[in-house]
């Protein structure tokens, strides 16, 4: 027989918020009840100390009085001190006086019945002479009592006077001050209550809901995907000031752990960035150049006037290969445009073979290609790095299609095997090829002035690679010399002025620097030093 039953529902589990506001439920009342309690205590006790020093005075004020002491002396006592004693409790509000022989035998009571009987309580003090008081049962119930003696002329005690108020009549006095008592309680409770439910409603409003552990998982997760996230995310408050950086950003921005409260200027971020940051306008994929990394920024503000979010991707590795993209397509359009020379040059040399001039064919035909084998040879024979060898090759088919004679001077030389592995492929196409591009464009810009030409240097020397362009272009105005390398800086009506800073940031990755060097004719020179062996100051690849 198989069981019908399922499995137990599941039982709800009651947000933060719920149970916030019955832990301060608990406590308000806690604490109600408890100053409660302790108000009652200290009202009850002052009410027992009033009644004490009430019934202090009328005892004391009983036994000092003539009437009292000559009525003692008196053949009957009781005549004369009942009524008197009567009349003073009625007129004091005190529960009963008794007034009675020094054996303690009663002369009055609020009972004539009981006048002649032994007063009930201690008296052994009040008959030596002195005042005393205490809580004890008698005839009229639990009272507080006094005990005080009355003295003669010769201060024998002729009599002794006893004033009480009874526990009963003193609960009686307390009712009024504990029904206010209970009354500020429960307003107390219930503000406190209502107090809670309203921060508790709020509360719940801020968590959605959620109670403790849900809220410590929703954390836990929000401090994975801030480590794991590849991105780098960064918050900004109002004031610019760092609110949260993950993992990401600071290996992006190179920021030490202790970000949270500096201001992005505190930051030392390049120019760009930091007014980038600042600025609180929307930005999206807009590109800056970090020490050592190509960013991708974008920015969105969070609210009227609460700040930013801020999020970086790494553009290096995508930049770098938007170079070579860049490069291929260059040296393709310079292929394109050989093959179309090439084809002209082939129907030349079939039309000198159809008119029967073939001597002439041939030497036009071997002309040709003795210029294009010598600067192969040139290349090759020099630079035995394949990458450096290639984009050189490229480069001159690229020059002589836009009509820019690029040369090698004759002290190039790098061996196969001398550079070493860190100096990757994509960045030698990073600097060589940018620094030729923008030879290459300041030349044509100058060809009005001098015939465009590029002079292309590549040696080790020193334990560095060098790497030297120079152009016939118009050359680098002295006063701009600090700010070519700066992205953004060009000379270009539709210049990105991105190439010159990518050359800078490679160099400065790889150890290495680039400078401008002065030379005799018009242009400019642009050298790149990298060290071929890994120093202890040189940043990791």
């Amino acid at each position: 027989m198989h069981s019908t039953s399922g499995p137990p529902p599941h039982r709800r589990r009651r947000s933060l918020a719920g149970r916030l506001f019955a832990v301060q439920v608990v406590i308000v009342a806690a604490v109600v009840a408890g100053g409660a309690v302790l108000a009652y205590l200290f009202t009850a006790q002052r009410a027992e100390d009033a009644a004490l020093r009430q019934a202090t005075a009328v005892a004391l004020a009983v036994a000092d009085t003539p009437t009292v002491r000559e009525a003692a002396a008196g053949p009957d006592p009781s005549a004369v001190l009942q009524p008197y004693a009567e009349r003073v409790r009625t007129d004091t509000g005190v529960d009963f006086v008794t007034v009675m022989d020094p054996d303690g035998i009663r002369w009055t009571h609020p009972d004539p019945a009981r006048i002649g009987l032994p007063f009930l309580g201690h008296t052994d003090r009040a008959r030596a002479g002195r005042t005393q008081h205490e809580t004890y049962t008698g005839t009229l119930g639990p009272s507080v009592r006094v005990v005080t003696p009355v003295l003669d002329g010769e201060q024998h005690v002729v009599a002794l006077v006893s004033a009480g108020i009874t526990v009963d009549s003193i609960t009686a006095r307390l009712r009024a001050p504990l029904l206010a008592l209970t009354g500020v309680a429960a307003a107390a409770l219930a503000l406190g209550a209502t107090a809670s439910y309203l921060l508790a409603a709020r509360l719940r409003r801020h968590t959605h809901g959620m109670d403790a552990e849900q809220l410590a998982h929703l954390y836990d997760y929000h401090q994975a995907t801030l480590h794991s996230v590849r991105e780098g995310l960064v918050l900004l408050d109002r004031e610019h000031r760092v609110l949260l950086c993950n993992d990401a950003a600071r290996e992006l921005l190179q920021l030490d752990d202790e970000t949270d409260g500096l201001t992005v200027r505190q930051l030392s971020l390049p120019g760009s960035l930091t007014r980038a940051l600042e600025s609180g306008d929307p930005v999206r994929d807009e590109v800056h150049l970090t020490a050592e990394r190509v960013v991708l920024l974008n920015t969105s503000p969070v609210g009227p006037g609460l700040g930013s979010v801020v999020t970086l991707r790494d553009h290096t590795e995508l930049q770098g290969l938007t170079g070579e993209l860049d490069n291929v397509r260059g040296i393709a359009a310079a292929l394109d445009a050989q093959a179309h020379e090439a084809a002209n040059r082939l129907h030349a040399v079939v039309s000198l073979i159809e008119l029967g001039r073939h001597r002439e064919a041939v030497e036009f035909a071997t002309a040709e290609l003795a210029l294009a084998q010598r600067l192969t040879d040139q290349v090759v024979g020099a630079v035995a790095e394949p990458v450096l060898a290639a984009l050189l090759l490229g480069k001159a088919a690229q020059a002589a299609e836009r009509g820019v004679d690029l040369a090698l001077t004759a002290d190039s030389r790098i061996d196969d095997g001398v550079l070493p592995d860190r100096l990757t492929p994509r960045d030698l196409v990073t600097l060589l090829g940018n620094l030729l591009d923008n030879a290459m464009d300041a030349a044509i810009e100058n060809a009005a002035h001098a015939a465009p030409a590029v002079a292309v240097t590549a040696r080790t020397e020193d334990g560095h690679l060098l790497l030297r362009v120079a152009d016939t272009g118009p050359g680098v105005d002295p006063a701009a010399a600090a700010d070519v390398f700066r992205r953004g800086w060009t000379t270009k009506q539709h210049g990105r002025g991105l190439g010159l800073a990518l050359v800078a940031q490679t160099a400065r990755r790889n150890g290495g620097e680039v400078r401008i060097d002065r030379q005799d004719g018009p242009g400019a020179v642009l050298t790149v030093r990298l060290p071929l062996q890994r120093t202890g100051t040189d940043p990791a690849p």
